[in-house]
This record gives structure tokens, sequence and C-alpha cells, in this order.
């Protein structure tokens, strides 16, 4: 098996980088671990460090400010991980609704964030030709459009007057053709590829 190669871009302060160097640490990590296997966002709080028993990791990050956070990871295909992390020293809002909002945010802002990432920090070799591009439909084309905009399957259906599963087929079909497995994927490849903007 070979070994990983990790860019990191962040602006955490140089003290911090020093101590949370160490790789070992990402397995002990709930935050790490909990994004190395799953797609949902985690919010995050020193009672999240305490209940996977590694207090001393909440410790540590807070002299520098990161006691509370939403993280989350995109896995890409060809074996690729983007995470994307915000932490501050405030407590996060209590109302759900507010909190809600702000993790659905950082999710769209991480698929475009992940496509920057990958055009500045790994071009891509050679530009995909017209004969190369999977060709989409229309619809399809839409449907990814306003997945991009953040909308649901129903209310990219209500928006399109289509029912809120065609909406799901057009998504699942763009997928498909696209050689992704879920559709913030498909939105990040229909970008790369200029099939919607």
């Amino acid at each position: 098996m070979g070994s990983s190669d990790f860019i990191a871009v962040e602006n955490t302060p140089a003290g911090f980088t020093s101590i949370f160097n160490d790789p070992r640490l990402g397995k002990k990590d709930p935050v790490m671990q909990h994004c190395k296997r799953q797609s949902v966002p985690i919010v995050w709080n020193q009672q999240t460090y305490q209940k996977h028993d590694a207090p001393e990791l909440w410790e540590a990050q807070a002299q520098f400010g990161y006691k509370v956070g939403i993280s989350l990871a995109l896995h890409l295909p060809e074996g690729r991980h983007f995470v994307l992390g915000v932490n501050r020293e405030q407590t996060l809002p209590n109302n759900p609704v507010t909190l809600t909002r702000m993790v659905a945010d950082l999710q769209l802002f991480a698929v475009h964030a992940v496509d920057a990432a990958l055009r500045v920090l790994l071009p891509h070799p050679h530009a995909v030709s017209d004969v190369d591009a999977p060709r989409l439909t229309p619809r399809e084309l839409q449907c990814l459009h306003w997945t991009m905009e953040g909308k649901t399957a129903w209310e990219v259906g209500t928006i399109l007057s289509i029912t809120e599963r065609t909406a799901v087929l057009h998504i699942n079909n763009a997928m498909h053709k696209l050689g992704c497995t879920n559709k913030h994927q498909a939105v990040l490849k229909a970008l790369r590829l200029g099939l919607i903007r």
C-alpha cells in the first residue's frame, strides 16, 4: 500500500502546526476520524473530544482559539479527499435553523473550494476535449446547475416544474454519465468540464 500525499492550505498559528504536525494525532482526533469515514459534516466542541477519550487534544488546540467548529470531507474519485473545517472560540448558535444554515452554507462553499483547490494545487495534465466530455441532456444540466446553487431535489423539481422523483432521476443520470458517486462530485466534474457555470 502506497503512502498518502497531503496538501494543506491553512491559516493556523505556527505553534499550533508544530503541536499537531504528528500524523499519529490524526488517528486519535475524533473530528479527523469522522471526516475520514463520513461525508456528513460534524459539528464539534469539547464534549466531542471528551466522548472519544481525547480531552488532551481539545485542551491543546483550545489554547489557539479552536474550541468549537464544523468540519466536513468530500470523498472524490481517484482516492482523493478534501477536508474543510472552520473553527472558532465562541460557541455556535443554539438555534437549530441557524446552525443548519451554517452547515449547509459550508457544504456549498466546500463544493466550490474543492474545485478551485484541484485546479490550483493539482493542475490537470491535459484539457478535456469536446469529444471526451460526456453528453448530458439539457434537463440533467439544469438539475446539476440548481444543485450547485444549493437546492434540494424537491426545490429543483419545483423550479423546473417537474416532480422531485424526476429531478432525482436526472441528477442520478448525470452522476452516472460523469462517473461520479454523489451529486457533489457530479457538480464539481460538470464545473471542471465547463458543462455548467
